[in-house]
């Protein structure tokens, strides 16, 4: 008595191309809006409230999850994350208008005793050293920027200042920045490209369109490469 031949499993229907392509699409689709969401965010510096550390045109990275909430000092050491630091760089929603975003460094921190004295800072009663601080304007010329009066910032709070000092509306005018307000820290610059001061007022669907010729078309010349794909400090 012989054994009936045994027949092979039907090899599974081959992927078509237009499937494979779909699926590749769609997955990385998922992954940059994971992404934009929880980890990184790509945001523009309309504005030369941070010159010189940042200049109108610069394409910047932030980092949303340098911040994420602990409940242990031990996550601190295995995660890549860490409490705000005075000096840092941050994005946060503006306090009169948290559906804008804002750009600004972190200079007094929940319990700091503040003051500007004559365009310099003093943090508990300490002169501060701010190499990155830039005035536009002759001492005197612009006297609500050249001096603070002593102030302790509460809990839970920041106080943001522009390094550009004499042309930043920050905490001197509106206040501190809540800390749920804070939405990560700038960290690179991925690309600079050397914008009209006034883009960022040109919103219409048509100077929008003009403004991305305007980048295809001089992207080589107006590139300021020397910026691009550089750390921010």
């Amino acid at each position: 008595m012989t054994d009936s031949p045994q027949t092979s499993p039907a090899a599974p229907p081959r992927k078509g191309i237009f499937r494979d392509y779909f699926e590749t699409i769609v997955t990385c689709v998922i992954f940059v809006l994971f992404a934009r969401t929880f980890v990184f965010q790509q945001s523009k510096i309309p504005t030369g409230s941070m010159i010189p550390t940042l200049l109108i045109g610069d394409y910047i990275m932030v980092n949303k999850n340098v911040y994420a909430p602990h409940s242990f000092e031990w996550e601190k050491k295995i995660l890549p994350i860490r409490d705000i630091r005075r000096g840092d760089i941050v994005v946060f929603k503006y306090p009169e208008e948290p559906e804008k975003d804002y750009i600004k460094r972190i200079i007094g921190l929940p319990g700091d005793v503040l003051e500007v004295r004559h365009r310099q800072l003093y943090l508990n009663g300490v002169l501060q050293k701010e190499p990155y601080v830039q005035h536009i304007y002759p001492p005197g010329t612009h006297l609500d920027a050249d001096d603070y009066t002593p102030t302790k910032i509460p809990p839970g709070h920041y106080f943001a200042m522009g390094d550009n000092r004499d042309n930043s509306r920050d905490s001197r005018a509106w206040g501190f920045v809540p800390r749920d307000y804070i939405k990560g820290r700038a960290f690179a610059v991925f690309w600079s490209y050397e914008e009209d001061r006034d883009a960022y007022l040109r919103t219409g669907v048509v100077d929008r369109i003009s403004g991305i010729w305007s980048k295809l078309t001089h992207l080589i010349t107006r590139t300021r490469w020397r910026r691009s794909f550089s750390m921010i400090r």
